[in-house]
């Protein structure tokens, strides 16, 4: 069987997606568990756009082993030289050069002619191929270009040393025949095409996305760029898990396999979704909260005689928990760790000692601790970074009065400083006693509180967003109090503000 390469680009466009952030160690821990995942491409960042995203990349390349580390040029010679600056130590480098190549982008954006456009990509991608022999070239918006003018840039970019070409549905424009087609046609009119690999980069703002990239694999395509959750600009991208997932599951139509490890699918959505703050809707295919669940009773009754009459996917093989074993405060050590590593989850001593404890507090609040509590507890704890504020006491009135809230916080400098603040409601005087000790000028943009599980002592989970100086900043908390959880939230919008300030 033909082997599918998968290009993940999550830490790339999934990071341009509006309302997301991420700093250096939050994309090398995305990082760490694409690999694990065995992702075979990883596009790690655009090393030219700044100096944050160029040690990023540099920091991902010398971490990652197994698969290709990727970095995003312009086709300019100061973005290629960036690039390879920033991915020479790994251990399989690649330089991803790019150009408009449709009428509109070329006449309104680039503001130059075809033949300056051709004359660039050949140039561009010749120098690139200076550096690496793992050089991929991709016409941006081809699917709104002159085909015959496709045809050309690819022929002409092979010929200066791409080994991998990829035709971008930019703005998701495409139907699934047509894209397909469009990736047919490359073998039939380009006449240096066996040298590369065939690539496709499609967008899902018409929700084609994933259909696309199934078209163009029977179209021949050879590579598949996809995001974890599907997140990215506008609309998002093809979904990995998505696009993984059908080709494992319709071998008889695709004939095609994919290297990855597809019980660390779960986990590695888990974890986009914690550190990006883009919640998995409940409804999304593969890793969403109901894409294992069934209400109907006549469902519910194939499935338990047969799982197979309404299940086409083993939720284990994705890496979903098959049991939802309850646990309590008379839960030991043993079994929270057995349970930890059936989540996905290897802490270290001292991470799991915390982990632990943490989860006997919640025991403690909770009768029942079950696998989506466990999950919001390990990010919660995760949520707290080394030298950074850290909340540790607070206390708040409301009612018919005026709400008031006293918050102490245990400061980066090791000292604990407290204040108090009055509010239009409990949060809002939170966060203004917050304010009054980290005095760092930002903006609430969002507020979003959610039941982690059901019941009158779920663990409430909040999702906010904050601004500063035009870049935003996305916290998340949970706790049995909801207040205390909004506070957690604020603390690690903050933290990774400053986090982001600091890295420069």
């Amino acid at each position: 069987m033909k082997n599918i390469i998968i290009f993940d680009t999550t830490l790339r466009d999934g990071e341009q997606a509006a309302g997301t952030t991420l700093n250096r160690e939050e994309k090398l821990e995305i990082a760490l568990q694409l690999e694990k995942l065995g992702v075979d491409v990883i596009e790690a960042g655009f090393p030219i756009s700044s100096p944050g995203d160029y040690e990023a990349v540099k920091l991902i390349g010398s971490r990652i082993r197994e698969s290709s580390v990727c970095a995003l040029a312009r086709a300019n010679v100061k973005d290629i030289d960036r690039a390879w600056e920033a991915i020479k130590d790994a251990n399989n480098p690649r330089i991803h050069v790019f150009i408009s190549a449709s009428s509109i982008q070329m006449a309104h954006q680039l503001h130059k002619s075809p033949e300056e456009v051709l004359e660039l990509a050949r140039t561009m991608v010749a120098h690139a191929a200076r550096y690496t022999s793992n050089v991929e070239f991709s016409p941006m918006d081809a699917t709104r270009a002159d085909h015959g003018f496709i045809y050309s840039l690819v022929e002409a970019a092979i010929a200066a040393g791409a080994t991998t070409v990829n035709i971008p549905d930019t703005v998701g424009y495409a139907m699934p025949d047509e894209f397909g087609g469009l990736v047919s046609s490359l073998f039939e009119n380009v006449a240096n095409i066996q040298k590369a690999v065939v690539s496709v980069h499609c967008h899902n703002d018409l929700g084609l996305a994933v259909a696309n990239s199934l078209a163009a694999v029977k179209g021949g395509a050879g590579q598949v760029e996809c995001t974890i959750n599907g997140i990215g600009e506008r609309a998002g991208n093809a979904s990995l898990e998505e696009v993984v997932m059908a080709i494992s599951t319709r071998q008889d139509l695709y004939d095609v396999n994919t290297g990855i490890h597809t019980e660390q699918i779960y986990r590695t959505s888990r974890l986009v979704s914690e550190i990006t703050g883009f919640q998995v809707q409940p409804n999304k295919a593969i890793v969403g909260m109901n894409a294992f669940r069934h209400q109907s009773g006549i469902h519910q009754d194939g499935v338990i005689k047969m799982p197979k009459t309404y299940e086409i996917i083993d939720p284990q093989k994705v890496g979903v928990p098959s049991s939802s074993l309850v646990m309590g405060k008379l839960s030991g050590r043993h079994a929270f760790k057995e349970r930890l590593a059936e989540l996905g989850y290897n802490l270290g001593e001292e991470d799991f000692k915390h982990a632990f404890d943490a989860f006997k507090d919640l025991a403690d609040k909770k009768k029942q601790v079950t696998d989506r509590d466990i999950e919001s507890l390990i990010a919660d704890e995760k949520r707290i970074y080394a030298g950074a504020y850290h909340l540790e006491k607070l206390q708040v009135t409301c009612g018919d009065g005026i709400p008031t809230a006293a918050v102490m916080l245990n400061c980066p400098d090791g000292e604990l400083r407290g204040d108090a603040a009055l509010g239009s409601g409990p949060i809002d005087a939170v966060y203004k006693a917050i304010n009054r000790i980290v005095k760092v000028p930002n903006s609430l943009t969002e507020f979003t509180v959610k039941s982690i599980t059901e019941g009158l002592d779920a663990i409430g989970e909040v999702l906010i967003r904050i601004e500063s100086q035009g870049i935003s900043y996305t916290g998340r908390g949970a706790d049995t109090d909801i207040i205390t959880a909004s506070a957690k939230a604020y603390m690690n919008a903050l933290n990774r503000l400053l986090a982001e300030g600091n890295n420069g």
